[in-house]
């Protein structure tokens, strides 16, 4: 599958324009999220219509609280990612390339459709980042569309202005992750730009149900301050948008540090409700946040 957003230069070399990265990729190369290759000129998506992963799923998982609360929904992931952040969660198909199987646009219309008994809604493009697929979205989303369902992006953010505005039309709701408040940590520890992720969540509120993520990691964006400027612009944006304040657990690059203290989460979100109407914190069980006087 040729690539749909991409440049050609004289000496072969193939400019990416599907994130900012804006990755320049010689003949044979690939991009900085491994899913776009250089075939003599042409660049190609390597990973076109491959799921690694598949599960129906409660909507709160993504986590959306506040669209389609108790609903379930086809969760779908391939491989790749754009940035490359040390605490990645699911870093075993975003930062490898594990087995996966191929699937087309209309098996996947079939599948969402055979699974509206067990209470299934649509389809979220999740796991991995899922603009990376975004040709293979660009085909199946508007057949899912059309059947009445629902489509579900939970996504890093991190996609340029073109295709994002064609993605739009066919997207009912995100979640996007804002890792953080700080430009320092996005380009230290992720490798990618935090006015990029602003920019999206703007454009995406505007068409779409938006709710946000922030995880937090002892000692990198615990901030109170960097909460307080963070709510502050979210509010700016609109104050009714779900914020999501969950906690990190030690993986992939980061386990030299132990779990979010669950106080921690809680000082965050008090700060948070200040500006914000829809506050909610996340890994964390009901009953611990009780004993800490919090209640989502």
């Amino acid at each position: 599958m040729e690539s749909a957003y991409y440049t050609k230069e004289d000496n072969g070399t193939a400019v990416c324009g599907l994130c900012p990265h804006h990755c320049r990729i010689p003949p044979s190369g690939k991009g900085w999220c491994r899913t776009r290759w250089n075939d003599h000129g042409q660049l190609k998506v390597l990973t076109y219509g491959l799921v690694t992963s598949a599960a129906l799923d409660p909507i709160e998982k993504k986590p959306l609280a506040f669209f389609h609360p108790g609903s379930r929904i086809l969760s779908l992931g391939s491989w790749g990612c754009n940035m490359c952040c040390a605490f990645c969660q699911n870093w075993e198909i975003s930062q490898k390339e594990p087995e996966s199987r191929k699937v087309t646009p209309d098996q996947v219309l079939r599948l969402a459709r055979s699974l509206q008994v067990e209470g299934n809604i649509g389809v979220a493009w999740t796991y991995n980042e899922p603009s990376l697929s975004f040709e293979f979205i660009r085909d199946t989303a508007p057949l899912i569309k059309e059947a009445g369902m629902v489509n579900v992006m939970v996504s890093n953010g991190y996609i340029s202005e073109k295709p994002l505005m064609d993605l739009l039309p066919y997207i009912d709701a995100w979640n996007i992750d804002l890792k953080s408040w700080v430009p320092a940590f996005y380009r230290s520890i992720c490798g990618a730009g935090r006015d990029d992720v602003l920019r999206t969540i703007e454009m995406a509120s505007e068409v779409s149900h938006v709710e946000l993520t922030n995880l937090v990691i002892p000692g990198e964006n615990d901030d109170p301050r960097q909460m307080e400027e963070m709510a502050s612009w979210i509010a700016s944006v609109d104050k009714d948008m779900p914020l999501h304040i969950t906690r990190f657990f030690p993986r992939y690059r980061m386990v030299d540090r132990g779990p979010t203290p669950i106080s921690t989460l809680v000082s965050l979100g008090r700060i948070a409700r200040k500006h914000l109407t829809r506050v909610r914190i996340g890994n964390v069980s009901g009953e611990d946040l009780l004993l800490h006087g919090w209640r989502n």
